[in-house]
């Protein structure tokens, strides 16, 4: 019987990562719509793959500088002044990375967010720099 194991000078993961070695690059639209790639090959994305992957979604109300004395002299009732008026929205974010603007809403006696602006693919990559 075949050893079924490749060999180190054969590339095992060409399908996965292409002729030349690279990982494949797939647009937010290719991923969506699973369209053609750049090279014309279908890009064989399987979403489902990373569907239930956990992620943190947390709404950022706003923040400010204080130093270091003014922190250790909070006590309860304290009131810290924010960075954000009233009525601006909310930052929402997804593991630390802004993706959404939203408002606070109360569903059943429990918090919630209702999205007014998601931010475009392209703005997170410009945040990213």
């Amino acid at each position: 019987m075949e050893n079924e194991t490749p060999d180190p000078g054969t590339d095992a993961n060409a399908e996965a990562t292409g002729d030349d070695g690279a990982v494949p690059q797939y647009s937010p639209d290719e991923l969506a719509e699973g369209q053609q790639a750049d090279d014309g090959s279908r890009a064989d994305v399987n979403l489902d793959l990373v569907l239930d992957i956990p992620v943190e979604v947390s709404l950022r109300v706003g923040s400010t500088d204080i130093s270091i004395r003014d922190l250790v002299s909070l006590v309860e009732g304290s009131v810290v002044a924010l960075d954000r008026d009233a009525g601006e929205p909310m930052d929402v974010l997804v593991n630390g990375t802004l993706i959404a603007h939203g408002e606070i809403v109360i569903v059943d006696d429990q918090y919630g967010v209702r999205l007014t602006d998601v931010v475009s693919p392209a703005e997170r990559i410009e945040q990213l720099h």
